[in-house]
This record gives structure tokens, sequence and C-alpha cells, in this order.
């Protein structure tokens, strides 16, 4: 590729600032950033007339040319540093890729960008250009079999390491949500419609001098809501992170359907974290989520939290047929009878409540539990949420208006009970 660049610039002739000007673009590209070929070049023109004698002048000057979004800017500092020689990408990388010896709710939080970034650096092959003295090459095949995947899918979250809680991750969020679209009694004017249109063909008769010419119409097609309710106890801590993977991988795929996708979580409080799961950055967003939510991996007040949700929220997200996903254990000390009658006021208020619990991993598993035996009776339908398999099924479940999971087995065992 030529490079038209200006007749004084300032490029050593015998440097590869150009080079891996380019091979940085890529990197970014393939981290997610939307750079194209014209603003490579452009960055190139950009360093050569800048100059790039301070490392903060290289980064103001990329910046500029590579960002045009806020959120840019995160995986664009990631890329930098891990790029243009940081002292500490060694660390960065190999944290990155090690497994790490604490179990997945305490793993190492990561800064916003910094999984992209590496993953683009990774996907892309890219690094600074640069003599090697070395010859040796080390490869790591770090791609799983199709046993392994078959494995992985298989696996509890609560039973996953450090390694196998990020590649789940990273399944998770290829996977999609889609949802059949609603007909509604409302119509609307179409020339191949099977209803027709009498008003109109009347006053089209009117214009033309009387003579009729029939107009048709069709019903409209509306798209549903989804709504998350999320438990974010001690209980369901290692179950709720991995699903609201799952719920993010919902909100920002494109095409699924959904008319919005609204996300609460709940342990001793309510709290609404839809506007961070719509970051594309995932580990920014959950970051952004956990700050605001104070509750995580404490109490449950399962009763108390729908009440709220029922009183301040549900005529605001509920509405057009909203599809709502109640993902808890069910294990909740407070009063029965208010946890049964919020649950009930739920249901009526949503086109179908779908509970989704971790608990159903377990074979031959009964409703004891005060909590599960209040809330199994107002739910639509009753399917586990354990691993990456149960979620693939979640698509079918909810295109099948008549599946209801679990729920008729527990609710005749309740009776013999």
């Amino acid at each position: 590729m030529s490079l038209d660049l200006p007749a004084d610039a300032d490029v050593p002739n015998t440097g590869r600032l150009a080079q891996n000007v380019l091979r940085f673009a890529r990197a970014l590209r393939a981290a997610g950033l939307p750079v194209g070929t014209g603003r490579a070049l452009e960055a190139v023109r950009a360093v050569a007339v800048a100059g790039f004698e301070e490392r903060e002048d290289l980064y103001y000057t990329l910046a500029a040319c590579f960002t045009s979004r806020p959120e840019h800017r995160a995986v664009f500092d990631q890329c930098f540093h891990m790029f243009w020689r940081d002292p500490q990408i060694m660390e960065r990388m190999m944290g990155l890729l090690l497994p790490d010896i604490r179990t997945p709710p305490h793993e190492r939080e990561k800064k916003a960008g910094e999984a992209r970034a590496a993953e683009g650096m990774t996907e892309s092959g890219q690094g600074p250009q640069a003599e090697r003295q070395d010859p040796d090459q080390i490869e790591i095949d770090a791609n799983l079999t199709f046993s392994d995947q078959e494995i992985l899918k298989a696996r509890d979250f609560e039973q996953m390491s450090a390694a196998e809680t990020a590649e789940a991750k990273r399944a998770i969020a290829k996977l999609s949500l889609p949802v059949r679209p609603i007909t509604s009694r409302r119509t609307q004017p179409s020339t191949l419609g099977r209803l027709p249109d009498w008003r109109r063909t009347m006053r089209a008769a009117m214009r033309n001098g009387g003579v009729p010419v029939l107009a048709r119409r069709e019903r409209r097609i509306r798209w549903p809501a989804l709504v998350a309710l999320c438990d974010i106890s001690g209980s369901m801590a290692s179950y709720s992170r991995m699903l609201l993977h799952f719920l993010h991988a919902a909100a920002n795929t494109n095409g699924a359907g959904w008319s919005k996708v609204h996300v609460f979580t709940f342990g001793t409080r309510l709290t609404n974290i839809t506007r961070h799961l719509r970051h594309r950055d995932v580990d920014e967003a959950l970051a952004n989520a956990g700050h605001e939510a104070q509750d995580w991996e404490g109490g449950t007040r399962i009763g108390a939290c729908l009440e709220d949700f029922n009183k301040t929220w549900s005529r605001r997200v509920l509405g057009q047929g909203a599809v709502v996903l109640l993902i808890t254990d069910g294990l909740d000390r407070d009063d029965p009878d208010r946890l049964a009658r919020e649950a009930e006021r739920l249901q009526l208020s949503s086109k179908r409540l779908i509970w989704l619990n971790p608990l159903l991993r377990w074979d031959g598993f009964e409703a004891r539990a005060q909590g599960i035996r209040a809330l199994l009776p107002s739910v639509d339908t009753f399917v586990s949420a354990h691993n990456i398999e149960s979620l693939e099924a979640l698509a079918t479940t909810i295109a099948r208006a008549e599946a209801a999971g679990e729920k008729p087995r527990l609710l005749a065992g309740m009776q013999v009970g």
C-alpha cells in the first residue's frame, strides 16, 4: 500500500511507523471500533505532521483519528497501552490468558474495554513490527474441540473454573433470543391485505365519480418487550453473573425482534440497570451495573422487590405484551402470602411469565420451600437456567406459547403432598 505523505513529513526512513499505525488500526477494528482504511491513512498522515517525539502526542493524535464516540475511548486506551509497548503488557496479557486460582465470583475485575482489546489484539494478530532476535515461535491453540464444546455447554455455571467461565462468557455473547411478532387487532392500509377497507373504498369512490375500487387492509405487526428480573443474592451469585452476560447479549443483538429489553436486579431492593446494559462493552456495562446495585450477594426479599416493581415499574415497561423472565431460586424468608399475591399481579400484567430457576438442575427436584410453592402457581413456564444448554433452549421455550416446562409435574407433587 502506497502512502501519500506530505513532503515535509518527519518520518524516519529506517523506521516502520506507518506500518505500525496500520497494524494498530487493524487491532482496533478487530476489537470492535469502526476503523476503516480511510481513517488508517489519515492517522498515518496526522502522526507524520504532528510528530511522535512524546508518547502523549502520539496518543492524542491517534485518539483524534480513531475515536468518534465516548464509549470508543475505553477500548482505544487498552489497545494503545497493549500495542505501543506498555511496561505492564505482559502482566495484563498473562492475567487474561492464564487460569485464575480464585473462584469465578472473586476473579480479578477487568478494566473497561480490556477484554475486547485483548481479543482484538489476539484475533488480528497485530503488534508493533520489530526485529526478533529469537527465531523460535510459540503457538497456543486456544480453540476447543467439538467434544470440549459439548462438555462446556453441559457444565454447571457454579462448577466452572476461571478459564471455563471466560470461555462460557464468550459463548454466551453469541447466543440470540429471537421472538415472534404479535398480530395486533389494529389494521393498516395494504394493497395485498385480506381484509376489505370499506371506508377507504367509499372515500375513493366519491373522488372518482362514484366508481368503487376495493381498498384492502391488514393486521398490524408489533414486537413485544423483554423484561428480566434477576436475583443477585448470595445463593444466586454464580448464576446471576452469567445470566447478566446473557441479558447483555440479548439487549445488544440487532434483529432479535424485541422492541425493548429492560433488566432489573433484586436482592434486598430493586435496581433498574437497563441503561447500563445498553453499553456495547460487556465488562464496562456489568461494572457500572454492579456499582449501582449495592445489594450484590446479600439477602433475598423477593416479595418486597416484586411489590416495588408492580407499583413503580409495571405500567411503564409491561405494555404491548411484554414477556417477563423471573430469574431466581425462589428461596425467600418473607411472608409467602405477600410473595404469592405480588407474583399473581405480575403474571396478570404480563403476556407471559417465565421462571428460570437454577435449582432445577437437580434430578427429582420438588417444590418444598415456601417461596417456591408461593411462586409456582402464578408462572406460565418453569425451566432451568444453570448452563449454556439451558440458555440455548430458552429461545425455543419463548417461541412455544404452550411450553410449561416443569410446572405441571411440580404442581402435581404439591397437590399430592
